[in-house]
């Protein structure tokens, strides 16, 4: 077995299935642990301004990243005419910016602020800078190397179809530029942290306020006394 085959072929078997097994065991054993501790009240101002940039701009760039995952072939042709390639290549690039300045926003805030600091684990570092090394990667790819786009939806999404059929082509990534290797690298690290960081709080979720029946609040307030 080669380098390149375990990293690409093993590696990410072994991430999935300690993530499943941490996420069942850290239920078990301490299922209050799935919800996020909130900061909020330790430093707001920082926390709200980069906290804005970082979902909202993580959000939409996964979005697009699972888009090009289910469609690679509409991505393929969307970038076939050079202006729609262009105005891809460079909206992912913003929303790229936009997350990484998010996120170094809440990273300051966390080795700045000594409250915020004191309330800050081990894991939760080691969570911003796999956190930081997938955006740093990913917004890397996107300046010194053209059609991103085009790349994950021939390269990169069959790896990772061929990965879910239990039949990895490593053939598909070996040509890829090592700093886009590292960044499908870091997203298996990333789904291996998830039940020993606050990731895991996305398993947390309330789906079933989509679908619970609506709740009628009523506000009583007893009518104060006149001359009392």
């Amino acid at each position: 077995m080669t380098y390149s085959e375990f990293l690409f072929a093993v590696f990410p078997y072994l991430c999935l299935i300690l993530a499943i097994v941490g996420s069942i065991w850290r239920y078990v054993s301490d299922r209050f642990s799935y919800s996020s501790l909130s900061s909020q009240f330790l430093e707001n101002r920082q926390l709200f301004w980069g906290s804005v940039a970082w979902h909202y701009g993580i959000l939409v760039v996964l979005t697009i990243h699972l888009v090009g995952f289910l469609i690679p072939e509409t991505i393929l042709w969307w970038n076939q005419v050079p202006i729609r390639l262009y105005f891809m290549e460079t909206t992912g690039f913003t929303l790229a910016l936009f997350t990484l300045g998010g996120l170094l926003m809440l990273i300051f805030r966390r080795v700045s602020s000594p409250r915020v600091r004191a309330v800050t684990s081990p894991m939760d570092m080691v969570l911003l800078l796999f956190l930081l090394v997938q955006v740093a990667t990913g917004v890397w790819t996107a300046m010194f190397y053209r059609w991103g786009s085009s790349w994950y939806a021939a390269f990169a999404v069959p790896y990772l179809w061929s990965v879910l059929e239990l039949r990895p082509n490593v053939s598909l990534v070996n040509n890829l530029p090592i700093v886009t290797q590292l960044h499908v690298l870091n997203a298996f690290v990333l789904v291996l942290l998830i039940p020993f960081t606050r990731l895991v709080h996305f398993l947390s979720v309330p789906i079933k306020y989509i679908w619970r029946p609506h709740q009628v609040v009523r506000w009583n307030r007893r009518t104060p006394v006149v001359g009392a």
